[in-house]
Formats: structure tokens, sequence, C-alpha cells
């Protein structure tokens, strides 16, 4: 922690909010907070503070992701190293986010909250983790990893360090399995409630979890003072979700007009991951996927991008995450690249830091540029308006600010 104030100064400021940039702006941080925002002209002459002159920058909210998956570090997911090679590339991945410029990201799954403590004891180096623990999934359904001819899954949970996935039938065993998440440090619950792509048996369009079942987990999480986010791909699936009062629809790609103003209606968000049906698309097969997953991938692929317009266009609150796999996770800012296309650049820009602050119950904290709030800062070295490719490029964020705490800084 800095021992005195630090002054961002001379940057062009977007405040996460969807306003007009604001040129020639200074940002005050003291201690964890930003303590005042004023024109760089208002400099004042103090010997008690640190100045950084980001003259030509871009200061933004730092970014945050709602759909990461660490655990899972090879491209066809699970691990298949020895787990100190595997717990090396988490470390890996975990801190190359902040250099991405991303200072809070939520993990959806596999990961054990075990790494969120880790960071926060200042273990590691790593960005502010939202942890899911294991995936909720019925069996044979998108959480159950097991070929057909299996009978039990070769790789398990290990407790404090990979959490997996835990498997639940009934509505009784799913409160448990929540209630077991919630007690192993997981931030929010994450359930399968539709088919997915990668998973073996499982069509896309299949609709798992009952309706008791889901409720079963929201309940349990509203208890908790936290929600549910769910996977789901379809109007049948999504509609179930939404009955059963899961606050985050993750992936939504085959959305339709009628299911998107329900959404909306019940205050739901949509975390669309575009960049990762670009990324299988150009190497499922490569990957080892079957022709069955490759079909199933097929479905979904460019759905994607007209999902979010319907979004868009019924009101929906769309959120921002990439759900990428191993070393394709360097990639995550490219979600931010799509969405200026469909969207503006802006709104892309809002979804990646006030939207989803809203999404995980931080907005008091986290995801705009604001006097009392964290000072969670990113900068970028050119224009994320007139360029979004800038916001995909490392090498353009110049410095990144997390709690007040330089993580981050590049001669300018």
């Amino acid at each position: 922690m800095p021992d005195k104030p630090l002054i961002l100064h001379n940057a062009t400021l977007i405040d996460g909010n969807g306003g007009d940039p604001q040129p020639g702006t200074s940002v005050e941080i003291s201690g964890a907070k930003i303590n005042r925002i004023f024109p760089a002209a208002d400099l004042p002459s103090r010997a008690d503070a640190a100045v950084i002159d980001l003259a030509g920058c871009h200061l933004l909210p730092g970014l945050t992701d709602a759909h990461v998956h660490f655990a899972l570090t090879e491209p066809n997911g699970a691990p298949t190293q020895p787990w100190a090679a595997w717990a090396a590339k988490v470390t890996a991945f975990i801190a190359e986010s902040l250099d991405q410029g991303f200072t809070t990201v939520r993990d959806a799954g596999a990961l054990d909250p075990g790494w969120t403590y880790a960071i926060d004891r200042g273990l590691i180096r790593g960005p502010r983790l939202l942890t899911s623990g294991s995936f909720i999934s019925m069996t044979g359904g998108h959480g159950d990893w097991r070929a057909p001819h299996q009978a039990a899954d070769p790789v398990q949970p290990i407790a404090g360090l990979f959490a997996g996935y835990v498997l639940a039938d009934g509505a009784d065993a799913v409160r448990r399995a929540t209630r077991e998440e919630l007690r192993r440090g997981a931030t929010q619950v994450k359930v399968m409630a539709s088919g997915g792509v990668a998973s073996p048996s499982d069509p896309i369009d299949g609709i798992q979890f009952t309706l008791a079942e889901l409720r079963a987990a929201v309940e349990e999480c509203e208890a908790r003072g936290t929600y549910v986010l769910a996977h789901a791909y379809h109007p049948k699936s999504i509609k179930r979700c939404l009955e059963a009062g899961v606050r985050s629809i993750e992936h939504g790609n085959l959305l339709d007009e009628e299911t998107a103003i329900e959404m909306a209606r019940a205050g739901a968000f949509l975390v669309p991951t575009l960049i990762t049906y670009d990324i299988l698309a150009a190497a499922g097969e490569a990957l080892g996927f079957s022709a069955y997953q490759v079909r199933k991938l097929d479905q979904v692929h460019k759905a994607g991008e007209e999902a979010v317009r319907i979004a868009r266009a019924a009101g929906v609150r769309i959120a921002s995450g990439s759900d990428l796999l191993g070393h394709a996770m360097s990639l995550k800012a490219r979600e931010l690249v799509i969405k200026s296309r469909i969207l503006s650049p802006m709104e892309a820009i809002v979804s990646a830091t006030r939207t989803n602050a809203e999404l995980f119950g931080l907005s008091g904290e986290i995801g705009t540029v604001e006097e009392g709030k964290n000072a969670d800062i990113t900068v970028f070295d050119r224009d994320p308006l007139a360029d979004p490719e800038v916001m995909a490029n490392a090498a353009r964020v110049r410095l990144v600010v997390k709690d007040g705490v330089v993580v981050k800084d590049m001669a300018l």
C-alpha cells in the first residue's frame, strides 16, 4: 500500500458510466480508495503526493470478466498433467489477467476458493477473484465430464485446490450441494441448466435440472445473500431458470425475443462469451472434439452475436465474459472487440465495468471511476473508443491499479 497519496495525472477519463470521455482529468488515490477527481489544470503543488503523468492515455475502471475458468488449463478442459504443473499454470493465468487490465474476475466453475484465499493474502499475484467452486450438474448433464463408457471420472476434486464438478439429482441433493459450495467459500454458485458444446453426451437443446432443483439452489444462495449463475443456451432452459429466480444467464446463444423480454422484466443478466466460439470453431477438431461436439458448436457459434442484439433491443442487462480455456485465456479481452462491433465500443466497456459490477453485487465498490470507490483502474496508451483493438493488446495496458496499489507499471 502506498505511504502517500497517488495522483494519476492528465489522462482522458472514461468513467464506466457510458458518458462522454473527459480529457485533461486527474485522479487522486488515497489508500485503497479514489479520493478526488479533478481537472488536470488544477494539479496542486504537493510534496506529499506521488504523481504519474498520463498525458495521451485513457483511464478506465479496472476491467472485469464474469466468466473465466482458471482451473481448466488444457484446451479440452480437465487437467491432464502433474498437479504441480497444473498449479503453476493456474498461477500464471491468474497473474496474466492483471497484465491484461482485469482487476476483478468471476471464475465460473472448477476452481477451488482456496485460490481466492491465496490472492487475498498476497501469496500470489492476481485480480479480485470471485470463485464459484464446483460446477453443479445433473447426471449426464453439461458438468458431467465422464465419457459414456466411464463409471467414474479419472480426475477427482482436491479440496483447497481443484473443485471440478459435483453431480446432484433431486432438489434435496442440489440443496445439499449448494450448501456445501457455500460452506467451502464460493462467492456464488454455478449450475448447468442446459446441454453444452464440450460435454460428451448431452444435446444443446436439452433441459437440465427440474424447476424444483433450480429453486433449491436459488433459495440457498439467496439465504446467504448471493445468487446462482446458470449455463443455459436456449429459450426453454433460460425460461426455467428465470422462473426459479436465477440471476445470471451464461452464454444464451439461442435467445429469442420473447425470452429476452422475460429476462429484462426479471432483471436478469446475460453473460455472452462470444470469443470462445470463435476460438473453438478455428481449432475444435484439432482439440480432439468429436463430430457430435463439432455439430453442437455449429449450432451456437454465430447465433451468439444475434442473441446479444436481441438482448440489447429488449433492454436486458448485458454483462461480459470470455469462457476461454488453457493458453487461449490470454485472448479474453478480445471479447470486448467483438462486442464493440455488435454494440458500440462504449457499450462494450460498460458491459465489462459497471454492468459486471452490478452483476457481482459490487457496484458500490468497483465498476466506475468515482470518488469514494475502490481504486481499481486500467490505463491504455491509446483510445479504446477509436480503436477497440487496443483493449485486446496487453502491451497497450500501461498502468493497472488494484485497491490503490499499482500492480502493473510500464514506462510511458
